[in-house]
């Protein structure tokens, strides 16, 4: 099953994203126990600067994909303010073509 990690950054975070970003990326970067299908920042259209984290993950169940959330160093070093997860069906897009 495909879920949906929305994570946006509480809002003194800049630079406690930028010190954590390396130990994010290598997290994610191994996917085991699940596989990451599409992951990156959120933007403030603004400025451009990045304000959360978007992923699209597969596992199969959610109480694994809760797991991999909650010990994700962005999470555990503050910069989330919160993580919402919601399964997610693709139906439709260039995405969908290819799952």
């Amino acid at each position: 099953m495909l879920y949906v990690i929305y994570a946006p950054d509480k809002s003194d975070s800049k630079e406690r994203r930028a010190a954590t970003r390396p130990r994010h990326l290598d997290y994610w970067g191994k996917n085991a126990p699940l596989k990451v299908i599409l992951a990156g920042p959120m933007l403030d259209e603004g400025t451009g600067d990045m304000k959360g984290s978007m992923l699209i993950v597969e596992a199969d169940d959610i109480e694994t994909v809760r797991e991999k959330a909650f010990d994700d160093p962005y999470w555990t070093e503050g910069v989330f303010e919160r993580i919402d997860i919601t399964a997610v069906r693709l139906p439709l897009g260039v995405l969908a073509e290819k799952l």
